[in-house]
């Protein structure tokens, strides 16, 4: 046989092996992968005792299809037992591959290379990639795809986000009313989507909403009380220290700082969420909460630290109010969907007392025309809200159990009212009176009914008892300080005991289920809402294709309101047998 000519030799193998077998191969048996390096010939596979033999063959792969009969080179075949010749095969030609080609080979399943490449199949990694908040966030969304677009390539979830909703205007009202429902508009309608994932935990700063900041409302407030309780005429008899109002302004200090840090974060990352609160009818009106709680930082001012505060400060704080007040009240006015008739919410106490919270700030100052301004532009706005939410419309929703608290509300406007007339008057005289016994009204008329407090879920909600609470202990200590009595000094430690445990025990439950239960802030589905309506559905058509029972489409023509010719041209449905050829 000539040496210049491809063949295949083959060696008989029984003990000794020719050359040493890779670590890889070594991993691979032969009934691992199907028609990999095995031949089992079916004489071989039966044998007397029932068992199987294994025959394995090894293989030398060459380095390209061309030269896998070349001269040098030799396939090695270990098989026990030869029962009949074998074929020459046809020489290939002689020409030398231009370039080495190497084929891959299937790996088996189990092995360490085949786990590797399941790797993005881990859930962290899985969750690293979610492009689904890119919507909401400030430089992976517009940014980015702007950055995208002028370098002349189309973004990867431009197709995604694009039929999900738009981000770059903002959602018009109608939008909130028709994709969301009750007094609130916290809940999304059955026939709604949402534009974010509902089954996973969206990441912290979408779930945190600028209602958080009704705590801080609740603590610096209690500052402004136990400074109070420790200076008025009316409780010299406690011999309160200052050193309380010390310590709960700094807690208090720590408590806005980290809050509106959050929150600042939450606007930078995720701009469209802010945008969507702030849009939103409701929620709209807990922005005026941030600057309320630093007014009142400046009231409860330890005498330690200063007694004075610059003019220039009530300026500072009181200019973001002039701007949101005239939108949010024009909008009452000018009619459509933000008309007050239609927004109408105990939340809109929030913008509301902040006039009389700067009132009595700036009066405390030695400032004359600034506070009767707002004095005047809150009582105005407050006479208008209190009729409108005291005559709600029958087409109007009540206010589930959850929503209880903010009732709580009504107590706060007249209650810095009082306090704020008595600092611009020079005393506590029958307009702050007036003021203060409907404040006292209303604050019992709350407390007498026991359903009021109990029956619904612990939620940021709760936090509106607070701040009304405090205040009308407050005012309490400033009428019990013009007339003072048993009654009222009583009344005054009372009010001021229930305030603080109120305060304390709040405290205490948002810490626990912050960060112990960890179910402080659910998925905020209101902002998470399409830009889109969705399609409309014949629900007669509903029911005939999804076979609903004959009581249900009874039902549903008793209290339909379709044309005859809509529920005859529903009933023209193609049957199996009209159809069939």
């Amino acid at each position: 046989m000539d040496r210049g000519e491809n063949q295949v030799s083959i060696e008989l193998q029984e003990s000794v092996e020719v050359e040493p077998v890779p670590a890889l191969f070594k991993l691979i048996t032969s009934n691992s992968v199907a028609d990999f390096d095995s031949i089992i010939p079916e004489s071989l596979t039966c044998q007397p005792n029932g068992h199987q033999r294994k025959l394995s063959i090894s293989i030398s792969m060459p380095s390209s299809p061309t030269g896998a009969s070349s001269a040098g080179s030799k396939n090695v075949l270990d098989v026990e037992g030869i029962g009949k010749g074998f074929q020459d095969s046809k020489a290939p030609s002689k020409a030398k591959p231009k370039g080495v080609k190497f084929l891959s080979q299937p790996m088996p399943k189990g092995s360490a290379f085949g786990e590797a490449a399941n790797i993005n199949q881990h859930p962290n990694i899985k969750k690293l990639k979610d492009k689904r908040f890119n919507s909401f966030k400030t430089w992976s969304g517009k940014l980015e795809r702007q950055i995208t677009n002028l370098r002349g390539g189309q973004s990867e979830s431009e197709s995604e986000e694009g039929s999900a909703h738009n981000s770059d205007r903002a959602l018009p009202v109608d939008r909130y009313f028709d994709a969301l429902e009750g007094p609130e508009l916290e809940t999304l309608r059955a026939s709604e989507e949402i534009v974010l994932p509902n089954d996973k935990t969206w990441p912290f700063l979408l779930r945190y909403p600028i209602s958080s900041f009704g705590i801080c409302l609740g603590v610096s407030s209690q500052a402004v009380m136990w400074k109070a309780l420790a200076t008025a005429t009316s409780t010299k008899f406690l011999h309160i220290s200052l050193t309380v109002n010390l310590i709960l302004w700094w807690i208090s200090i720590a408590l806005v700082a980290a809050v509106s840090s959050i929150y600042l974060t939450k606007v930078v990352l995720y701009f469209e969420a802010v945008r969507r609160e702030y849009y939103h009818p409701i929620r709209v009106n807990f922005f005026f909460a941030p600057w309320i709680s630093l007014l009142f930082l400046a009231l409860g001012l330890p005498h330690s630290v200063s007694t004075t505060l610059p003019v220039a400060l009530w300026y500072v704080l009181m200019t973001p109010f002039l701007f949101l007040e005239l939108k949010i009240y024009g909008q009452w006015m000018s009619g459509g969907q933000r008309r007050l008739s239609k927004v109408a919410n105990p939340t809109n106490h929030l913008s509301v007392v902040g006039n009389f919270v700067g009132a009595l700030l700036g009066a405390s100052m030695g400032l004359k025309e600034g506070p009767i301004f707002f004095f005047a532009v809150g009582l105005a706005h407050y006479t208008v809200l209190f009729v409108t939410l005291y005559q709600r419309l029958p087409t109007n929703e009540t206010l589930p159990k959850d929503l209880h608290p903010v009732f709580f509300l009504f107590v706060a406007a007249p209650s810095v009212a009082s306090m704020a007339w008595a600092n611009i008057q020079g005393s506590f005289d029958y307009g702050s009176r007036i003021a203060y016994f409907i404040a006292l009204f209303l604050y019992f008329s709350l407390a007498v009914r026991v359903n009021f407090f109990r029956g619904f879920k612990f939620s940021l909600a709760w936090w509106a008892y607070t701040f009304p609470m405090t205040g009308a202990a407050i005012a309490t200590m400033r009428y019990s300080s013009a007339v003072t009595n048993v009654v009222t000094q009583t009344l005054s430690v009372i009010l001021s005991v229930v305030a603080t445990l109120t305060v304390a025990a709040l405290l205490v439950t948002t810490i626990l289920h912050a960060f112990v239960l960890r179910d402080l802030f659910p998925n905020d589905i209101a902002i998470a809402i399409s830009d889109r309506k969705p399609k409309p559905q014949n629900k007669w058509l509903n029911l005939i294709r999804h076979g609903s029972s004959e009581h249900d489409i009874e039902t549903f023509l008793k209290f339909a309101n379709s044309d005859s010719k809509e529920i005859e041209a529903a009933l023209k449905i193609p049957t199996a047998e009209a159809t069939c050829v």
